[in-house]
């Protein structure tokens, strides 16, 4: 019987592989303890179900840097507290989350091991969010000149489904008559482009801590 880091591992290789069905593991392994956890710090129902939703984007985001020695279920409580820490302080009130001292996350607390940066560690102001949205316009807008000015329409395309339209690489390889290892490709590479492009403006590292986060 596997333990519960090999599965994690397990699930991460298949989420990075973009297995459809991993994601919907991940989600149903996970989002009821979320769930629970939003809801027992919010008390409100809609407003935990967006904090979850928020905290498995962010995940996703942050998968091309995730260390997978780390746990994945310490992770995403780390992620979560962020968002509702983030949450919290824009409604005024103060955030009654602790982060010392952390011990079963099954309990409403969680973990951040060792000496990494937690997802929670820096909150997100709304000066922050600022930069952050400018960046990625930056960025993102050097990238598509870069792919018109070179003609390579396929990758423009291929972006657009993907992050815009939200289409799994299984339906973008068939609406553009590609392999799903062709679209996987693009995927990564584009990825790695915004990376580096957003890493080139010397913001600090406070804005997008996940570009910086490196295996202990």
């Amino acid at each position: 019987m596997k333990s519960n880091s090999e599965v994690e591992k397990l699930l991460i290789e298949r989420i990075r592989q973009s297995d459809a069905a991993a994601w919907r593991d991940l989600i149903a392994r996970y989002e009821g303890r979320l769930l629970a956890f939003a809801e027992s710090r919010v008390g409100n129902r809609a407003h935990s179900e967006d904090i979850v939703q928020e905290t498995f984007i962010g995940f996703l985001t942050s998968l091309p840097n995730y260390d997978a020695r780390r746990s994945l279920e310490s992770y995403l409580f780390s992620i979560c507290a962020y968002k509702l820490t983030d949450l919290l302080r824009r409604e005024g009130r103060r955030p009654a989350l602790s982060l010392s001292n952390p011990k079963d996350s099954q309990d409403g607390s969680w973990e951040v091991s060792g000496g990494q940066r937690g997802a929670s560690s820096i909150v997100r102001s709304g000066e922050r969010k600022t930069l952050e949205k400018e960046a990625l316009q930056e960025a993102l807008s050097k990238q598509i000149r870069r792919w018109k000015e070179k003609g390579e329409w396929q990758k423009l395309k291929c972006a657009e489904l993907l992050f815009v339209r939200g289409f799994g690489n299984k339906e973008v390889s068939a609406k553009l008559h590609l392999s799903e290892q062709q679209i996987a490709n693009y995927k990564f590479d584009f990825l790695a482009r915004m990376k580096n492009a957003i890493r080139q403006q010397d913001l600090s590292e406070e804005v997008f801590p996940e570009l910086y986060e490196s295996p202990s």
